[in-house]
């Protein structure tokens, strides 16, 4: 068990930044029925959950990415988490667009890096990963070297372990799936009969009904 996923999984399901509802399934903006949402964006409106969060994505950088030079949030959910964390670690900052403006300059990358930028990549949560790789892709596609990314959350599905590998992109999360499941077992928040029809969700997430 992981200390910190365990810390951070407890944190989320305090402030229902992630619910479980095995009996009254989510529907997600894809379509697909999921028992479980994750809103990270909540994270944001309590001070103590915003810190922690902050602190601990500038650690992971700061361990598995040193030679970052440049921080850039992929919108909308990690703007602001990005932000923070660059101006924990004194960083230049910008973020990634969904889709360029389609008025104004166009933009797809908001914000001004140094040419050359070595850039860590902040996301809020992984799901199927295609979201996240596209700001890559963006700032790949703009001269920039991405290092890797860092996100508060994944899912763990395997279809985003093979996008991020395909991409060649370094993914470090500071929780996830199983760590957030046990520790919603462990409080009581959800049963362990609930455990397999979550595990069964997880294998096949857009067939579920």
């Amino acid at each position: 068990m992981n200390n910190l996923k365990r810390a951070l999984a407890a944190k989320l399901l305090k402030i229902k930044a992630i619910k479980l509802q095995p009996d009254n399934p989510f529907t997600w903006a894809s379509g697909w029925k999921s028992p479980f949402y994750c809103d990270n964006r909540k994270t944001l409106s309590y001070p103590d959950v915003r810190g922690f969060v902050k602190l601990e994505l500038a650690h992971a950088v700061l361990e598995h990415f040193p030679e970052a030079t440049a921080v850039a949030g992929v919108a909308t959910g990690a703007i602001a988490q990005g932000a923070l964390v660059a101006e924990e670690l004194g960083l230049p900052f910008a973020y990634v667009r969904s889709k360029a403006k389609d008025h104004g300059m166009g933009n797809l990358i908001e914000g001004e890096l140094p040419e050359g930028s070595k850039v860590v990549v902040v996301e809020d949560l992984i799901s199927t990963g295609g979201s996240s790789l596209k700001a890559v892709e963006a700032l790949r596609a703009a001269g920039f070297e991405v290092v890797g990314m860092v996100a508060s959350y994944t899912y763990g599905f395997p279809i985003a372990q093979k996008a991020f590998e395909d991409a060649k992109v370094t993914l470090v999360t500071l929780t996830d799936y199983e760590h957030v499941v046990e520790e919603a077992v462990a409080t009581g928040y959800i049963s362990e009969k609930d455990v397999e029809l979550l595990h069964e969700w997880r294998k096949d997430p857009a067939n579920f009904k």
